[in-house]
């Protein structure tokens, strides 16, 4: 598959919570992801719309899978439904999510130039899985190995 006209990204703004998430797709857990609606407007990105393909990328930029949107589903923050939750497969309860949630909101908030606020559109986009790409697995180095 041809990759070079995809957009790529990664999940969250830190590298562990990133590489978690990621493998949280890579399991099937993770079905869903959401972000703010400012976020896109801010950058002149389009909404995910419906059969839209990223590839996902780990922290360091390199591809791990294709995925394709299913949905997406725009409402305020405060509306947000553990069953609609429940598909990013983070959380075990819908405050938990609201808590998560609300300090990545802030964090992308300061470097995207958006308030948070609990009536701040999500934009709520469910994703299948389309394609794992092969990916070696790190090098470790071992002592005595000339490197």
């Amino acid at each position: 598959m041809d990759l070079s006209h995809l957009d790529h990204w990664h999940f969250e703004c830190t590298e562990d919570v990133c590489d978690r998430l990621l493998g949280l797709v890579l399991e099937g857990k993770k079905k869903a992801t959401s972000s703010s609606a400012e976020a896109y407007r801010n950058e002149g990105e389009l909404l995910p719309q419906p059969g839209d393909m990223s590839v996902i990328t780990d922290w360091a930029g390199r591809p791990r899978c294709v995925i394709r949107t299913k949905d997406v589903i725009l409402l305020p923050f405060r509306d947000m439904t553990f069953e609609l939750a429940a598909l990013e497969g983070e959380d075990d309860s819908l405050d938990s999510w609201r808590e998560n949630h609300r300090t990545f909101f802030l964090k992308d908030g300061e470097e995207s130039g958006y308030v948070f606020s609990e009536d701040m559109e999500v934009v709520f986009e469910i994703f299948e899985v389309v394609e794992r790409l092969p990916f070696p697995p790190l090098r470790t180095e071992t002592a005595g190995d000339g490197q």
